[in-house]
């Protein structure tokens, strides 16, 4: 039986449009090279953040609420530990342009947060010694999403095919040489996408290497989540998560790394890497600058210029999509993108400008430098 659609990769952004398109009673086909939330995956690590911040950009704010939602409920219909509800701490400078674009978009929206002085900041969190004249944004709804175990639960539902698919003249061909035959396709590969269209993609979409370290918390349970949001450290470009199930405080510098190829990545850290964190924690999280190193792991972001994302057609196959472009922030967005790509494809959704091919350009250096201004 020919599928309705072939949706090529299972990541977040794949995995969730195989479900919608499932939801809305289409025969559905999954497939990844690799294996739902394999370890090349941008979506295989331990944990992201959600968080609806997002400077004045408030659709994606929108996408975060809607994403929350169902991830809690795959959270409550199958693991309640995919997902930590934590909350999510902003500590910006004082002039912040961008938290405070974040503050009006969070009230317009709706999302509950406080707004916290400098003081406030060293009375909660006494953990972290923020820059002088910080201030700081809680999301007490945010968290942390369990990447890996979250994907590979969805998957479960959908059974995914470890298949390796290439786009040729013909169209999509199986590592075997044959054809995949279905009434659409949906390309949602991630950092793959280069090098699968070339001719379509030139230099719009470029493949970043990012470093993440994990640190030794102490015996007691002052870090876990419980009693240790995510934090974004807008300043210093860093981001980390607490103890989560006993791996250690999760450290990670958000500024963009070198050019890689998925498929031939080293996935070693640099002791650069390793030195701008521990300096990191000496500065900000003083109380850890000894704290050993437990765990590393190297991946990628796949950005494109704008940090926006790409959700649309093919522009000389009609019958085929493509999602990418996550750009460091896609994951938590997986839900809200499913939802979105499913109903193009059924004809029932309008689209967004910033999500189309034609709005996507070339990068000129290095494009922007972190995640958190997306």
């Amino acid at each position: 039986m020919i599928p309705d659609v072939a949706v090529i990769g299972a990541g977040s952004f794949g995995a969730w449009t195989a479900w919608h398109l499932r939801q809305a009673g289409l025969n559905v086909r999954l497939m990844d090279a690799y294996g739902a939330a394999n370890s090349r995956a941008s979506s295989g690590g331990e944990s992201r953040i959600i968080r609806a911040g997002y400077g004045a950009r408030e659709i994606y704010t929108r996408f975060t609420l809607r994403s929350l939602e169902l991830w809690r409920q795959l959270a409550a219909e199958n693991d309640p530990t995919l997902f930590h509800g934590c909350g999510v701490l902003w500590i910006a400078p004082q002039q912040d342009a961008f938290a405070q674009e974040t503050v009006e978009t969070l009230r317009n929206c709706g999302v509950r947060f406080e707004r916290l002085t400098e003081r406030e900041l060293e009375s909660r969190y006494s953990w972290f010694r923020a820059a002088e004249g910080s201030w700081g944004i809680f999301e007490p709804d945010g968290g942390a999403l369990m990447a890996r175990r979250a994907i590979q639960t969805l998957a479960g539902k959908l059974s995914v095919e470890r298949r390796m698919v290439r786009w040729s003249d013909q169209g999509p061909v199986c590592e075997d040489g044959s054809r995949l035959v279905a009434g659409a396709y949906v390309f949602a590969c991630g950092p793959w996408l280069p090098k699968l269209f070339p001719g379509l993609f030139g230099n719009k979409i470029r493949t970043s290497r990012q470093e993440v370290f994990f640190f030794g918390a102490p015996p007691a349970a002052q870090f876990g989540p419980e009693r240790i949001p995510c934090w974004i450290d807008v300043g210093e470009k860093f981001y980390g998560f607490g103890d989560l199930e006993n791996r250690g405080l999760k450290v990670a510098c958000d500024r963009h790394g070198p050019v890689v190829d998925p498929d031939t990545l080293e996935r070693v850290p640099s002791a650069e890497g390793l030195q701008a964190a521990r300096d990191y924690l000496s500065r900000r999280i003083p109380c850890l600058a000894d704290a050993p190193l437990v765990e590393t792991r190297v991946c990628q972001y796949e950005n494109t210029a704008t940090g926006d994302y790409l959700i649309d057609q093919h522009p000389d196959h009609p019958e085929v999509w493509i999602a990418g472009g996550g750009s460091g922030h896609g994951f938590k967005h997986g839900p809200a993108v499913g939802e979105y790509l499913s109903r193009r494809m059924l004809g029932s959704g309008p689209g967004e400008p910033r999500f189309s091919l034609a709005s996507k350009v070339d990068f000129e250096g290095q494009g922007p430098e972190s995640t958190f201004y997306r």
